[in-house]
C-alpha cells in the first residue's frame, strides 16, 4: 500500500540565501587578505617629508642609504651597474621607478641618479617621501616626476 504524501512530485531545491551568505563571506575574506598583502621591496630608510601624490601598485625600488649606497630591489649595486639594470627591469615590467632615499643621504647622489635614469629613457620616476599631515603623524607618499 502506497500513501500519497505530496512530496513525491516536488523537486529538490537548493536554499540560495545560505549559499549567498557563504559566497559573500569568502569574497570579504579575499578582499581583506589582498589589502594586507602589501609588498615593499626597499630597505628601511628615514624618508624626508614633502607633499606628493600617492603612488599605487608595484614599483621598481631604488634605495639610497644614509651612507650613499645604492640598492635595486634590496640588492646592492654601484651607480654604473644600477642604471642599465633598472632600465632592463623597466623595459621588461613597465612599472614606475621609485627612489627611496634616506633623509641623511647626499643630495648629489639622488640628483645624479635621477639625471642618469632620465637620460637612459625611463619614463616614470618618483621620489618616495613621508608626508606630514599633523605633527607626529606621517604617511608615505611619492612626488611623481615624469619624463617630458
Amino acid at each position: 500500500m502506497r500513501l500519497n504524501t505530496g512530496y513525491e512530485t516536488r523537486k529538490a531545491r537548493i536554499d540560495m540565501i545560505s549559499l549567498m551568505d557563504v559566497v559573500f563571506l569568502v569574497l570579504i575574506f579575499f578582499v581583506y587578505s589582498t589589502f594586507s598583502m602589501s609588498v615593499h621591496r626597499a630597505l628601511k630608510v628615514s624618508l624626508p617629508s614633502a607633499k606628493g601624490a600617492a603612488e599605487r601598485g608595484e614599483a621598481i625600488m631604488i634605495t639610497v642609504t644614509a651612507d650613499d649606497e645604492l640598492h635595486l630591489n634590496k640588492q646592492p649595486m654601484p651607480m654604473d651597474e644600477i642604471i642599465p639594470a633598472t632600465l632592463a627591469l623597466w623595459e621588461q615590467q613597465g612599472q614606475p621607478v621609485l627612489i627611496s632615499a634616506d633623509r641623511s643621504a647626499s643630495l648629489g647622489v639622488g640628483i645624479e641618479l635621477l639625471g642618469k635614469l632620465k637620460d637612459s629613457g625611463i619614463g616614470r620616476i618618483a621620489f618616495q617621501v613621508a608626508e606630514s599631515e599633523q605633527p607626529g603623524l606621517r604617511k608615505e607618499a611619492s612626488g611623481r616626476e615624469e619624463n617630458n
